[in-house]
């Protein structure tokens, strides 16, 4: 059955895998973003009726995180377009141990929309699309937090996760919690990345003050302070965060990808090799 489903945030790290999937399964795909046609845009609320007008089903990621500070309110408007735009089925991308971001997927819970709920703890591709990329590349990295141990799940998995519960109804009124096979502290990350580049980088643990002072010195958006302080005290903090869970595995008959295969295939690509300037 051919359905018409939004990506929204479709060129992002999730929704650009998501939307790939779904055109390769002869979906009708619409890429939610500023430079779609119609334009979906979080901070123009105007924008949402015509990137919503048409479609059948929705896959929702919201920027920069659903802890963040408006987040609800955003989703409680989204979803109020998306009943009057007559969606039939939401999938919500939310963060694992994130109260806040719990609150937002009640709203969709109590919508009277079909929905699934998937939960991803922090993303392998954090180290190669995202806030940490810069210190490896630079060969120095600096983190609070260095005890905790993350299962880091990959965005490949989380794709097809996202593309089951948008195309079968099995999977209406589930919430999945999506992690790797097993955890990780940074120090071992940074391990792992060393052996598969062949290079010299150090870690160091800081305290939280001193990387916030950090991320400050380098003129971040408060917003962006905000929530990555948030996350290495609410998310990173809370032990409940380290549990590996087998979603992934009830939901698409395999087991997710391991890091360490993450790292292999990333150097492979060089993302990690530092530009020399010629």
């Amino acid at each position: 059955m051919k359905n018409n489903i939004l990506v929204i945030g479709g060129t992002g790290k999730t929704g650009r895998k998501i939307a790939e999937r779904l055109t390769q399964k002869n979906q009708n795909v619409r890429i939610g973003s500023r430079n779609g046609h119609p334009a979906f845009d979080w901070e123009a609320p105007s924008t949402w009726p015509a990137a919503l007008a048409g479609m059948d089903k929705v896959y929702i990621t919201f920027q920069p995180d659903l802890a963040v500070p408006g987040a609800l309110a955003a989703i409680e408007g989204l979803t109020q377009v998306a009943q009057e735009s007559g969606i039939k089925k939401m999938v919500l991308l939310s963060g694992k141990g994130e109260r806040e971001a719990e609150l937002c997927e009640q709203v969709l819970i109590g919508s009277g929309i079909d929905y699934t709920i998937v939960r991803a703890t922090w993303f392998n591709q954090n180290f190669s699309e995202s806030f940490f990329l810069d210190p490896i590349l630079a060969g120095q990295v600096a983190l609070p937090q260095a005890k905790a141990k993350v299962p880091y799940v990959d965005t490949d998995d989380i794709a097809d996760v996202a593309v089951e519960a948008l195309l079968h109804d099995q999977h209406n009124g589930q919430i999945y919690e999506l992690t790797g096979p097993r955890t990780w502290t940074f120090s071992e990350v940074v391990q792992e990345i060393a052996t598969a580049t062949g290079r010299e980088i150090s870690f160091t643990a800081i305290s939280l003050s001193d990387y916030k002072q950090q991320l400050e010195q380098f003129q971040l958006p408060a917003t962006y302070v905000w929530l990555i302080n948030y996350l290495f005290t609410e998310v990173l903090g809370n032990a409940q965060n380290a549990i590996v869970t087998h979603d992934i595995e009830k939901v698409l008959g395999r087991k997710p990808k391991d890091f360490s295969e993450y790292v292999r295939e990333v150097a492979a690509m060089g993302v990690w090799n530092p530009k020399v300037n010629v």
